[in-house]
């Protein structure tokens, strides 16, 4: 898996999901280590959780609720429970998200 995190976070378990992750997990709440290779496109979806993310390198083009915004590295981002919404990745990106049960 790509990525740039340091050893220790990339012996954490793989999450098992729709694009590649470490899964820290932690009581009422999952953290991911996400990175998503350049023409990444997740498609318009809902979680059942909080979630928070913080980009790390690259930029997160995500579309909640008809608007589109940009994250680019160092910013925070909030997507609520129950959202409809949609990511996108022009460029290789890493990102940190904390999910929130």
């Amino acid at each position: 898996m790509a990525g740039r995190y340091p050893d220790k976070i990339k012996t954490l378990p793989l999450y098992d999901g729709r694009f590649d992750a470490y899964k820290l997990e932690a009581k009422e709440s999952d953290v991911l280590f996400a990175s998503y290779p350049a023409g990444t496109v997740i498609p318009e979806h809902v979680h059942g959780t909080d979630n928070y993310g913080v980009i790390t390198r690259g930029e997160l083009i995500l579309t909640m609720n008809g608007n589109i915004s940009r994250y680019r590295v160092g910013d925070w981002y909030e997507v609520p429970a129950g959202t409809r919404h949609a990511a996108e990745f022009e460029q290789e990106t890493d990102e940190i998200e904390f999910w929130f049960k």
